[in-house]
């Protein structure tokens, strides 16, 4: 090879070598997505214009389970929100159940109610009393019915109202692997009753798995039956994987209810390990929990009183025949450091961007 051909072969290395990519770096990369999700959130990025408030409305929610703090959460923000334009509001309780929340339907349809509310079931679950709502011209909105956010056109909803679920479950992920030094060892718990927990999980477990830790188990148990299947559960898992079970990473925090006394009988403190991450939604005990550092490090909130308004304000735009706002609402890493800010101190997530005062001004409140 001559001198001419190995300058221009050099050439060609380095410019090939420039034009690739630098490596990744995992750790990095986690933690700034940490430090992105877990800073104070006091902008507003929602919309500004829409239709006025229509007056006398009378709405019903149809939550899927009043004793899960994610539900409730929202319950009330649609209340203090209908409450600013002067709807009435019916909640019904479908108790956690299929059976409960077919009945509650049922009610809802004998009201006749302008608008329903969907609150925290999966859409396609109660699909034949969706279509006989649509039938009847009633608009549906929904929380946490779909894994994706907007409309849901195949059952009727006009909006389905949820922070990006897959936004959630990186952040929870991206927090375990880095508090695990970039090694850990963890369980995941969803449900396979809601499509969007499914998709939750998958997607933890993709980022646990890419970013270079390991899953030790994938645990598929109903959200509903939480109180009677986690405290010998927990037992079983610790004497399975023992030390190497560093994290759990759950997609509500209604698994880590009733885990801390089985990991007390083990010796194991509210701080040690397994250390446990929820991906949804900031209810009330977790950020206790958090607080007080009892078997509970994080959970990845969502803005519930917020959501609430935003249902309500989704629900005006289809009273008056536009289109959805488009709103995709924060999420929020919550740990020991941070719990304090943006409603800390009510045990919400309630960020402190004034979106009260945003959209009373969009209804001409």
């Amino acid at each position: 090879m001559n001198r001419r051909t190995m300058l221009q072969v050099t050439v060609a290395a380095l410019a090939l070598m420039t034009s690739l990519p630098a490596f990744a770096d995992p750790m990095a990369d986690a933690k700034a997505v940490v430090d992105k999700y877990a800073s104070k959130v006091t902008g507003w990025d929602g919309p500004t214009t829409g239709p006025k408030g229509a007056a006398g409305k009378n709405i019903v929610i149809l939550a899927g389970d009043m004793k899960n703090g994610g539900i409730l959460g929202v319950v009330t923000g649609v209340q203090e929100a209908a409450g600013a334009l002067g709807w009435k509001v019916t909640a019904l309780d479908g108790a956690g159940s299929i059976g409960g929340r077919t009945a509650a339907f049922g009610q809802a349809m004998a009201l006749k109610p302008d608008g329903i509310i969907i609150d925290g079931f999966d859409a396609v679950e109660q699909k034949p009393a969706m279509e006989q709502a649509k039938a009847a011209g009633i608009p549906m909105v929904s929380w946490h019915a779909a894994s994706n956010v907007g409309p849901v056109p195949d059952v009727g909803v006009f909006a389905n109202v949820t922070t990006d679920a897959m936004e959630v479950s990186k952040a929870a992920a991206d927090w375990a692997f880095v508090d695990a030094g970039g090694k850990p060892g963890v369980v995941i718990f969803t449900d396979s009753t809601y499509a969007i927990a499914i998709a939750k999980a998958d997607r933890m477990k993709k980022e646990i798995e890419s970013l270079g830790g390991t899953v030790l188990e994938y645990v598929d148990t109903p959200i509903a039956e939480t109180s009677q299947r986690m405290p010998q559960l927990t037992t079983s898992l610790l004497q399975k994987y023992g030390e190497k079970w560093t994290h759990s990473l759950a997609i509500n925090d209604l698994y880590f209810d009733f885990m801390g006394p089985s990991l007390a009988s083990a010796g194991i403190a509210g701080d040690g390990k397994p250390v446990n991450v929820a991906a949804g939604d900031g209810s009330e005990s977790a950020y206790q929990r958090i607080r007080a550092k009892q078997y509970q490090a994080v959970t990845v909130a969502e803005p519930l009183n917020l959501q609430g308004w935003q249902l309500v304000d989704e629900l005006n735009r289809a009273f008056a025949g536009v289109a959805w706002s488009g709103y995709v609402s924060p999420l929020h890493v919550v740990t020991s450091a941070n719990v304090e800010f943006d409603g800390g101190p009510k045990n919400s997530f309630d960020p402190d961007n004034g979106y009260r005062d945003h959209y009373k001004s969009i209804w001409g409140k």
